[in-house]
């Protein structure tokens, strides 16, 4: 029967290679034990035998084996939403979505750490119920009409009351918003049915407005018109009052001139005794006068009968 071993191979020796392979790993083990990293946007809170000691920043950092373990802590801005059912003024029930952007104050968030244990637990026990009581307390202040209408002006309010309750914590507050706001499906109703008559109603105050401008514009038509035919008329009046006024002057100037010639005339009659003579044979007509009267007589006799 053939053998199939040789006794010239020798068998490789897997212990030396495998002792090394150990060793490294052991070594692996023992520098990530000791070394750690912290990423941008974090700081690390360092924890020996679970007690908090000390807060490092971002990059390669050290550590005591086996005695030491880190908490990594964000200190980049977070986002918290709260859903809340919440009453408005007149206490008409409402479901509303609020959040919240804020940041760890980095210098201090080994404090927080220390006394929370954590964002999570910061957020569950501190943040999240002063958000929820801050606008529940902002949104009693107006009613549903408002909301819908002033919402900027309810954030605002908002904002302002969970700064009060939060300036002794140390975090910062960044913006809160009002993500959604679920009104009664009756109340939404009536808004829109509001809404409608609010548009016929200022329709209809444009019809109105326009037929007065409209209404206006005729008056104002009218009153042109007649300004402008009473100018006319005063103006006709007026030149009829210069033409008569000029007639008048002619008149009178003309009534001067004729009794300024009727004196010189009878001045000059009364100094010039042969220019009445003359004026006289001017106007004889050729015929002797068929009467006469006798001086001292007190009868006038008829020439042509006493001529038969």
């Amino acid at each position: 029967m053939l053998s199939n071993t040789n006794p010239r191979i020798k068998t490789p020796n897997f212990g030396k290679h495998l002792g090394k392979a150990a060793i490294g790993l052991a070594v692996v083990i023992a520098l990530s034990s000791v070394f750690y990293t912290i990423d941008e946007g974090h700081v690390g809170i360092v924890k020996r035998f679970g007690e908090a000691k000390q807060q490092v920043n971002p990059g390669l950092q050290f550590k005591v084996p086996l005695a030491d373990s880190v908490e990594r802590l964000e200190i980049r801005t977070r986002k918290n939403v709260e859903r809340l059912r919440a009453a408005t003024f007149e206490q008409m029930p409402i479901d509303a979505e609020v959040s919240v952007n804020w940041t760890v104050v980095r210098s201090e968030a080994f404090e927080l750490f220390k006394n929370y244990g954590g964002l999570d637990q910061f957020e569950n026990r501190i943040l999240d119920p002063k958000l929820r009581s801050a606008a529940k307390e902002a949104l009693a202040h107006y009613k549903a009409e408002q909301i819908v209408q002033n919402r900027g002006q309810v954030i605002q309010q908002i904002e302002e009351t969970l700064l009060e309750t939060m300036k002794e914590f140390p975090v910062k507050l960044d913006s809160v918003q009002i993500e959604n706001l679920v009104l009664p499906e009756k109340y939404l109703q009536s808004i829109e049915t509001k809404q409608t008559e609010k548009n016929l109603a200022d329709a209809e105050k444009h019809r109105l407005e326009r037929q007065k401008l409209e209404a206006q514009r005729e008056v104002n038509t009218a009153e042109a018109a007649r300004d402008a035919a009473k100018a006319r008329a005063d103006g006709q009046a007026y030149a009829t009052l210069k033409q008569a006024e000029a007639e008048a002057e002619a008149i009178r100037l003309k009534g001067l001139a004729e009794a300024e010639a009727m004196h010189k005339k009878a001045e000059a009659l009364n100094n010039n005794k042969m220019l009445v003579e003359y004026t006289k044979a001017q106007q004889w007509n050729g015929q002797m006068p068929t009467t006469i009267m006798g001086e001292g007589q007190g009868i006038l006799w008829n020439m042509k009968e006493s001529g038969k």
